[in-house]
């Protein structure tokens, strides 16, 4: 080969015979399998840069893990229900699935083109009825579990998207998507009891010992397990009574007054005196401008109004003070908490704005405490706490516990932060609920034989909300009739969020064209767990929790034997630009991988990407970057063609250079296998560099075959990263139809002790001379060698020796005064 062709020409070439080769396909060796997979794509339009990190982490790995012959499972699809699409088609005057399929295209061509090893006939698109029944499906099976329910109940409402939104989707008390300020209103909404699950969600995250440990600690914290007591306040001069929990019953004595959410349901069965509503009304619509953020800042603004009730004490009946504190959040405990100022800080603030009483009952093991300027937190000697006083916190809580459930008036019991999980929403663009209301029979599910329940045609649709579900407004697909009775009925006009579609789809890929079930079980006990799963740690209290949930769920149904998803996950950084800005369309920032493909090709993009930082750091992209990928495949493939006539392979090192570029590439393919492993792919690359430039600064003392042979296995090292560069210049060696069918290099242990090394010889903390020695020599012989050193020699004639430290094959320290 004489020159290489243009990179287009080289790129169709060989993505045509990947696909013969049925390189994305499993085998079936179920022994050897390896199931990959990247985070399925929102379809909107072409990727840009920043998407394309995500695939080129996992293509990197997949191509890796099969010269070193696994099976890999490496399937792709389309996340593509959704806003933005419904959205984008309203602004654009276009059906939402005509949008969707169209940019689903682009983005498919985009990945088809940059040669990423997947297996199309796996592909899943959640908006297809064939994927989106099964969705439904499996809303009716949590339903007949009892996993699923309506109420009316205060929810997050985006005023611009028109939605419900889940609390997982409110961010710092904003719309995930559009950023807008989230309200509270009262809705009737379908809610999936993943709290139900939360204690073995919770439990299960010690299996995960291949995940980042940031992401458990922020689904343990989102999980919100806490073991307290539940302890109840009757209502003075009532039947009425309030639960409350609290983690805490060591302070029960010092209780002066209870704080309810502004949205509990509590409020709604106290007889709040007219004189006292008013006043109550306005503190409640008031707070329910305010975001969750706002409302539990840790600010010294607490505000709260008092309902003119009373509640009485059970452990001294005293009376205590009934207030409405949008501090407390009706989602956390009872939506009630009892107040303690003189040991909670935020009651303090709160009772010192009221002038509440702060009543200690807690002193500190040492010493005395302020209660007038403080809270007292910490665990210590309880007092004016009747039986319990002179008991240590520890022993008190224990004590107060079992005479709490002695006595009747409350009880042990574990909280949870979580919420149920609230899944209806009022947009068209998502997969129809499948449930019927029928005046007879009530709300009943959708018979299986009747799914999918279709979306209607977008054109007989009102898509513009106003309040109602834009599926309301097509009586053809309300008006129904109910399975269980045959009378007319209604349809629920609302769709289930799309987080929904995306909490199974992985277990959708192990049998993906099945029109019969869900897919095989045997299919999915040979494919399942993912062995490696690559997305952003943006899902982490989102879609990676529905998805541990439903896996789960759907294994206590019988249908697969995995009580996790994934055995291992990567958090992929974020691409940034030049101003550090996260890349996006809708800033304007994003490069496009069409356009930038098409000028420097493939192999370019993936080998700046890749080599721009380890996989799992935000990392800023630079056009600076391209040059020095370009240059360094500009050699390789140079060198190569060089020496393109020798097509030597196995060559052994004779001289002392060969030695070192040997000992150099075993060392290399070492550090390479770690640094895939660890997605540090950018230590890897330059790796491979450095042995390219030896090649070039020792050409003339090595041998044409041993260049062409070490050159054999550095093909094969970067093809991993630059896969369609590589196997051009591979074909020179006439081995296989694809690098990819080649074995992975492997090192010899014995080429990786170079035949000597240098020693770093510092005198008083400063390098004065550096040695090159044999390996394993003692400290005696590296010191009289360092001593035979000019410079050496002359700082200890004209001083004394006083201390000497050896680090072994690396460092001797001499301390001279």
């Amino acid at each position: 080969m004489s020159e290489m062709p243009n990179h287009r020409h080289i790129e169709e070439k060989w993505n045509k015979t990947w696909q013969q080769l049925k390189l994305g396909k499993y085998k079936g060796n179920k022994s050897s399998k390896f199931y990959l997979l990247e985070m399925f794509a929102y379809p909107s339009g072409d990727l840009h840069i920043g998407h394309l990190r995500n695939y080129v982490l996992g293509d990197v790995l997949h191509r890796y893990k099969l010269m070193n012959g696994f099976d890999v499972i490496h399937p792709v699809g389309w996340d593509s229900f959704g806003l933005p699409a419904e959205e984008a088609a309203i602004k654009r005057n276009i059906a939402p699935d005509k949008w969707t399929m169209n940019n689903i295209s682009i983005s498919g061509n985009t990945l088809k083109r940059m040669g990423f090893l997947y297996d199309w006939d796996r592909e899943v698109i959640t908006s297809s009825p064939d994927y989106y029944k099964w969705t439904q499906w499996i809303f009716i099976k949590l339903y007949e579990k009892g996993l699923v329910y309506r109420e009316k109940a205060f929810v997050n409402w985006c005023p611009n998207c028109n939605t419900v939104l889940a609390n997982e989707q409110v961010e710092q008390g904003n719309c995930w998507r559009c950023k807008t300020i989230v309200k509270k209103i009262k809705k009737v909404q379908w809610f999936i009891k993943i709290t139900e699950y939360a204690e073995q969600l919770l439990k299960d995250l010690d299996k995960l010992t291949g995940w980042p440990e940031n992401v458990k600690i922020m689904q343990k914290n989102w999980i919100g397990r806490s073991k307290g007591l539940r302890v109840t306040f009757k209502v003075e001069n009532s039947d009425k009574d309030i639960d409350i929990f609290t983690t805490r019953p060591d302070t029960l004595f010092g209780v002066t007054f209870i704080a309810i959410a502004p949205e509990s349901d509590i409020l709604q069965k106290l007889n709040i005196k007219p004189e006292n509503m008013e006043a109550v009304k306005k503190y409640i619509e008031k707070s329910l401008l305010k975001t969750e953020i706002e409302r539990t800042a840790q600010r010294e603004d607490k505000d709260g109004v008092f309902t003119g009730l009373y509640a009485i004490n059970p452990m001294n009946n005293e009376k205590v003070e009934i207030w409405v504190a949008d501090y407390v959040l009706a989602s956390y405990g009872t939506g009630a908490v009892m107040s303690v100022p003189a040991h909670d800080e935020r009651d303090h603030t709160f009772a010192k704005k009221y002038k509440l009483k702060i009543k200690a009952v807690i002193m500190p093991l040492t010493g005395e405490w302020d209660f007038d300027k403080a809270a007292f937190i910490d665990e210590g000697i309880l007092i004016d706490s009747g039986e319990f006083t002179g008991l240590k916190s520890d022993e008190a809580i224990k004590s107060i516990n079992d005479f709490i459930e002695k006595h009747g008036i409350g009880e042990k019991t574990i909280n949870f932060k979580i919420r149920d999980w609230l899944v209806s929403r009022q947009r068209y663009w998502g997969a129809p609920i499948p449930m019927i209301h029928c005046q007879k029979c009530g709300v009943v599910p959708s018979s299986e034989s009747d799914l999918p329940v279709l979306l209607p045609d977008s054109k007989d649709v009102n898509l513009i909300p106003k309040g109602d579900s834009p599926l309301a407004s097509n009586n053809d697909f309300i008006n129904t009739i109910c399975p269980k009775c045959g009378s007319e009925a209604k349809r629920d006009p609302d769709t289930m969020d799309t987080f929904v579609d995306s909490s199974w789809y992985q277990l959708r890929y192990v049998d993906a064209k099945n029109d019969n079930e869900i897919f095989c079980r045997e299919n999915a006990d040979d494919q399942l767990p993912i062995d490696m799963y690559i997305g952003g740690i943006e899902h982490a209290n989102g879609h990676l929790i529905y998805f541990r949930f439903i896996t789960k769920f759907l294994k206590d149904i019988g249908l697969h034997n995995e009580s996790e998803p994934a055995l291992h996950l990567i958090n992929q950084g974020m691409i940034m630009d030049s101003k550090g800005q996260i890349m996006s369309k809708s800033k304007g920032n994003a490069v496009p991988v069409g356009p930038f493909v098409e000028k420097y090709g493939t192999d370019i993009a993936r080998g700046t990407m890749l080599f721009i930082g380890p996989g799992y750091k935000d990392a800023l992209w630079s056009e600076d970057g391209i040059v020095g990928v370009s240059r360094f495949i500009d050699r390789l493939v140079r060198i190569c063609l060089k020496y393109s006539d020798k097509n030597a392979v196995n060559i052994l090192p004779i001289n002392e250079t060969e030695k070192k570029l040997f000992v150099k590439l075993n060392k290399s393919i070492k550090s390479i296998n770690n640094d895939i492993e660890r997605f540090e792919h950018n230590t890897a690359i330059a790796a491979i560099m450095e042995l390219v430039n030896m090649i070039y600064i020792e050409e003339e003392n090595l041998s044409p075959e041993f260049i062409s042979s070490v050159l054999f296995n550095i093909l094969k090292l970067i093809s991993v990263f630059i896969p369609h560069t590589s196997e051009e210049l591979f074909s020179i060696y006439n081995c296989t139809e694809s690098i990819f069918l080649e074995k992975w290099p492997k090192y010899d242990k014995k080429w990786l002790i170079d035949d000597e090394i240098i020693i770093i010889v510092q005198i008083n903390g400063k390098v004065r001379a550096k040695i090159s020695v044999q390996p394993g020599l003692d400290e005696e012989t590296i010191f009289r060698i360092a001593t035979e050193d000019d410079n050496i020699k002359r700082y200890l004639e004209s001083g004394k020796l006083v201390k000497r430290i050896y680090v072994k094959n690396k460092l001797l320290s001499l301390v001279v005064k």
